[in-house]
């Protein structure tokens, strides 16, 4: 316990970084891209490995972590890190498959404006119509994507509604609640998901309208 706090009070700068980054991860994660943080912590880690080669890569000696650590060193450690994992994940092929399947069927719409809002709103995860966007190409942030098409389309696919849909008559429902579309989805990008008080009113009732589940809404 001595010498971990000894190591910790002679690199406090760089522990104090390690945890920043951390914490970044854990947060910017899920806000920002709605999956688990420990996806983010593990590539995290993985950088840090990386950094801690190159730094003794560069030391050419063990590291003594009862001394303070170069700086210099531990930053371009980092950044080597960051290059080097962020090029090795392009090689998982999850997250590849940007092919939409055929379009069977869609529900019987109430309306062209039900079905206008459904698309801006739920179609890029709940349809065999999604955009993917350039930066679907990258990972993680492909991995991301894929799981979130793949997941809707399970749930609910408005392009396959030849099938059973068990869950389509809950549309209204997530819509009213907030949690589709979620804000993950709409915070940094998709526009066009963004919806008005109004619009969200107008969607809510067109898919009540279309798919059921109006007996489902709360009391005021």
């Amino acid at each position: 316990m001595e010498r971990l706090t000894e190591i910790l009070r002679n690199n406090r700068n760089a522990a104090g970084t390690a945890l920043l980054l951390l914490i970044l991860t854990m947060v910017a994660f899920p806000y920002l891209l709605g999956v688990s943080a420990a996806l983010g912590v593990v590539l995290l880690l993985l950088v840090l490995a990386v950094a801690a080669a190159i730094y003794r890569w560069l030391n050419h000696s063990p590291v003594a972590l009862d001394r303070p650590l170069s700086a210099a060193r531990l930053t371009f450690g980092v950044l080597v890190g960051f290059v080097v994992v962020g090029a090795a994940i392009q090689a998982v092929p999850y997250g590849w498959d940007r092919s939409n399947p055929p379009i069977t069927a869609e529900p019987p719409w109430d309306s062209a404006r039900t079905r206008e809002l459904t698309v801006r709103a739920c179609f890029d995860c709940h349809s065999n119509e999604v955009e993917y966007p350039w930066y679907a190409r990258v990972a993680p942030i492909s991995w991301v994507v894929q799981g979130h098409v793949s997941s809707g389309r399970d749930a609910v696919n408005y392009s396959e509604w030849d099938r059973p849909q068990e869950e389509a008559h809950e549309s209204a429902e997530t819509v009213r609640e907030g949690e589709m579309p979620p804000a993950y989805y709409t915070r940094l990008a998709h526009d066009r998901a963004r919806l008005t008080e109004m619009e969200r009113s107008e969607l809510i009732a067109g898919l009540i309208a279309t798919l059921g589940g109006g007996e489902d809404e709360s009391d005021d």
